[in-house]
């Protein structure tokens, strides 16, 4: 895929905030969702993206580009306070040659904790009954 094609509505982060597809939320408000990665690479891994439709970052207006590392930042204190990690990575892909899977802009909360291996990206789907406890952890310090 290349950086710029058309923005495909039936990726799976679309069909989630269309209400299509499961998903355990973290935060929402008019302009952002973040929700629990399904196949985190560590306990409490987050994605935040913005709700207008964006395959990267190259294509979100500068307004977005505010409110979404806006939520980031204040998801990823959040994950900090209820998880305790010893670090946090904030990463976001732009293009399949960058490791990017789903082409809905989103940006990546991933604790990490120093007696943890980090697990491949998209290797292990979780349970989501753990997912929504983590979540709610998270929501608490929101």
């Amino acid at each position: 895929m290349t950086l710029y094609a058309p923005y495909d509505d039936q990726n799976i982060f679309a069909q989630i905030m269309r209400g299509e597809a499961p998903c355990v939320r973290v935060f929402e408000d008019g302009n952002v969702l973040a929700i629990m990665d399904v196949f985190p690479q560590s306990r409490g891994h987050v994605l935040v993206m913005p709700k207008t439709p964006s395959r990267n970052l190259l294509e979100v207006h500068a307004k977005d580009v505010g409110r979404l590392f806006g939520a980031t930042q204040r998801i990823a204190v959040a994950v900090e306070k209820a998880l305790k990690p010893d670090g946090i990575v904030v990463t976001q892909f732009n293009g399949a040659p960058a490791g990017q899977t789903v082409f809905h802009t989103h940006v990546h909360i991933i604790p990490r904790y120093s007696d943890e291996a980090l697990a491949a990206h998209g290797s292990e789907m979780a349970d989501t009954d753990a997912l929504a406890k983590i979540a709610q952890k998270i929501r608490a310090h929101l």
